[in-house]
């Protein structure tokens, strides 16, 4: 089946698992902004990925403005933020902000992966790196007993890059989509 792999990065971590996946799957790999709706159906496969960010998928956009041009598509989403994955509760805020954001029809057809990412003060705008201070502040404000393990981790390294990305986290996508697994 022919693959996109198609995904928005602004700091270079999506665009690291999109590589990683596309290699996996001898698939397309796709910038969303290079993409145009004809684009998208020549694919029977599509996997989109883009950031977390106020929970919202970076370039969603182009998913749901193009609904009708891949209802008939298998489709796989994965995200890429800061929060630990290996928490299920996490996995469960995650997609619970998605279903809020993403309409139903296009919720309904996908497949959902979560991946770490990074924190790359050095690469932010400055919006950006004032919501991430605005952010470390308010943690720095809460008692001791209501830190997840996350925010201990932020408060721990702001100010300096972090990276978690991981390439074997890819491997059950990379399975769903070789074995066309429908949504889940």
């Amino acid at each position: 089946m022919k693959t996109a792999v198609i995904y928005k990065s602004r700091y270079g971590s999506t665009e690291m698992y999109a590589k990683w996946i596309a290699e996996e799957l001898g698939a397309d790999s796709l910038p969303a902004g290079d993409v145009s709706p004809e684009d998208l159906e020549k694919y029977e496969v599509i996997v989109y990925g883009g950031g977390l960010y106020a929970g919202s998928v970076n370039g969603s956009a182009l998913l749901t403005k193009n609904l009708e041009r891949i209802k008939d598509k298998k489709l796989y989403l994965f995200t890429v933020g800061l929060y630990d994955v290996s928490l299920p509760e996490n996995v469960e805020a995650i997609r619970s902000g998605l279903e809020k954001v993403l309409p139903p029809a296009l919720y309904e057809k996908l497949r959902l992966y979560h991946f770490r990412g990074g924190m790359h003060l050095s690469k932010m705008g400055f919006l950006h790196r004032f919501v991430m201070k605005m952010m470390a502040n308010m943690l720095r404000k809460k008692p001791e007993s209501e830190l997840s393990d996350d925010d201990r981790l932020m408060l721990q390294n702001f100010g300096q890059d972090i990276d978690f990305t991981d390439r074997s986290a890819i491997a059950p996508l990379v399975k769903a989509v070789m074995a066309g697994l429908p949504p889940q």
